[in-house]
């Protein structure tokens, strides 16, 4: 019975160590896409629909759906009080009647008419990176962050956000963290190993301190490597690693579980994770 239990418990977890990183990427996309959606598409694609209705003559309201409106009205107590405030302007009663149109044109082709929400989302985007990449866009962009730096709450913040969009998502050429290497250095002590990210050299005085040249380095953490911490060491105390900046980081977010390929032991296990021989005792 043991046997099967023990199959069991390694299948679960194998099938689980599959399964999950899909599940969890396909998750997290279909939440960003309902966030966005909800959040930003939807406003737009209400606000496309009124620009729809106040600068153009479509759809067109013929005399038929404006005496079915009119019933509509008549039967609601809001809509016939908004409708005897226009002074029972008739007007009113067929640009509400291109608006119920225009509605359940909208609910019955609603993917691709959702999309005008998002292109116009990407689109304004685009717009606001063109217009703060120009001289007085940034000026106004830095006027706007000393501001929000100044409220108390969101000066607490809005720092260690930016710091991690800009990891992610890249800020401004000049400001964008540019890691040269993969190094290993001996942190926080001698004889203890951590993997770091070169970012370049450092200040002139520590140089001139240290009589030799030295290299920033920053030890991300695990397994969030938005953080971390930034040393300055000697350059003849670091060791290049042949290994690329993604393996870096895979390997400090598994904590160290995913081996680079080319930095892989020659066995399948680890002689750490080795059982050891067991001795019957006399």
């Amino acid at each position: 019975m043991l046997p099967v239990k023990l199959n069991f418990r390694r299948f679960f977890f194998r099938g689980l160590t599959i399964l999950l990183p899909s599940v969890l990427t396909v998750w997290i996309l279909i939440a960003a896409y309902g966030f966005v959606q909800e959040k930003i598409a939807n406003p737009i694609s209400a606000g496309v629909r009124e620009m729809v209705l106040n600068f153009s003559d479509w759809p067109v309201a013929v005399e038929e759906k404006v005496v079915t409106y009119e019933r509509t009205v008549e039967a609601d107590p809001v809509l016939y009080a908004q409708w005897q405030t226009s002074g029972g302007s008739r007007e009113w009663l067929r640009l509400g009647a291109r608006r119920e149109m225009l509605v359940q044109w909208w609910i019955r082709y609603p993917f691709p008419l959702d999309l005008i929400g998002l292109v116009v989302a990407v689109v304004l985007i685009y717009v606001a990176g063109a217009v703060l990449g120009s001289y007085i866009g940034t000026r106004m962009y830095k006027r706007g962050e000393d501001i929000l730096m100044r409220i108390p709450l969101i000066r607490q913040v809005y720092p260690s956000v930016k710091q991690v969009t800009d990891f992610v998502v890249g800020g401004d050429e000049k400001e964008k963290i540019r890691f040269n290497q993969v190094v290993a250095v001996e942190y926080p002590r001698r004889g203890l190993w951590s993997v770091g990210l070169v970012t370049g050299d450092t200040m002139q005085m520590i140089n001139e301190q240290s009589k030799e040249q030295c290299l920033t380095v920053f030890i991300p953490s695990s397994p969030t490597p938005f953080t971390g911490y930034v040393i300055t060491v000697p350059k003849n105390d670091t060791v290049v690693l042949p290994i690329s900046i993604d393996e870096a980081l895979r390997f400090t977010i598994s904590g160290g579980v995913i081996l680079p390929a080319s930095q892989r032991p020659p066995s399948s296990q680890s002689p750490v994770m080795q059982t050891a021989p067991t001795t019957n005792k006399p």
